[in-house]
């Protein structure tokens, strides 16, 4: 009993300083983005002034401008290829759905370093110029396997039974499947969505090799601006960063649980 209790005390302590290790700096830095004081040696009073100072930067409110734009274009556009593709895979054998698959989880699994690099070597081949274009390619190409993700076992749980007493009906294909198909399966094109909107807001790597000149996001501006040394109203850009993508990622969990206990 006392040798069971001692080990809840050892793996209690063991994920506070887990827990510690990864979100004692975010914390500190969210403690300096409300530092009156500009050195982060010392404490100088609660302010809000680096925020408004932030929202007064157009060069900063042109790249959150664009950062959400390419971050909502990418993931919308990957929320339609990747349903797409999902619903051609659930006709497909096993064997070469697993491949297909195994394809589609390379973007996912490849170092970011490697997929930027690529896409850049790709775009100059085939003579793109770099700028808003090649960003947006670049954002859908990483963010459809998310989607696929997410909406393909929300297909393997379709009653086909449903889609085909629908035809039966005399409703065609197309009106069976927005009517029928399509409605089970928005809770994963909702969560598939989300879960690339994060991706691409988050993305610096991938963006950084096919931005080209002259076009910045919030993730390259940050970069840019941290090379010339780190200012008060970097710490509250990174704030709102890192809270935004915490709500989008709640979000992300609690739609599918939501839809199941609907479902239930």
């Amino acid at each position: 009993m006392k040798r069971n209790k001692t080990m809840t005390i050892t793996q209690k302590i063991y994920v506070a300083l887990i827990f510690i290790f990864l979100y004692a700096p975010i914390v500190t830095l969210i403690v300096l983005s409300f530092n009156a004081s500009k050195t982060r040696a010392k404490w100088g009073g609660f302010t809000l002034k680096w925020y408004v100072s932030l929202l007064q930067d157009e060069t900063i409110l042109d790249a959150l401008g664009t950062t959400l734009l390419i971050a909502f274009l990418s993931a919308l556009t990957a929320a339609v290829i990747g349903t797409i593709a999902c619903i051609a895979m659930s006709g497909m054998k096993r064997r070469s759905r697993a491949v297909l698959m195994g394809i589609t989880n390379i973007p996912m699994l490849n170092a970011d370093i490697v997929t930027g690099i690529s896409l850049m070597l790709l775009f100059i081949s085939l003579g793109f110029r770099f700028g808003f274009g090649t960003i947006l390619l670049s954002h859908i190409t990483f963010n459809i396997p998310y989607v696929i993700l997410s909406v393909l076992p929300r297909m393997k749980q379709l009653n086909p039974s449903v889609y085909e007493a629908a035809l039966d009906l005399g409703a065609s294909p197309l009106f069976a499947f927005f009517k029928v198909t399509l409605p089970d399966l928005m809770p994963g094109i909702l969560s598939g969505f989300l879960m690339a909107f994060t991706m691409s807001l988050d993305d610096f790597i991938i963006t950084h090799f096919t931005k080209g000149s002259g076009l910045n996001t919030l993730s390259t501006k940050i970069y840019t601006e941290v090379r010339k040394g780190i200012k008060p109203e970097m710490y509250a850009l990174s704030t709102i960063i890192f809270v935004t993508v915490l709500v989008l990622l709640i979000l992300v969990n609690i739609t599918p649980e939501k839809a199941q206990k609907e479902n239930i």
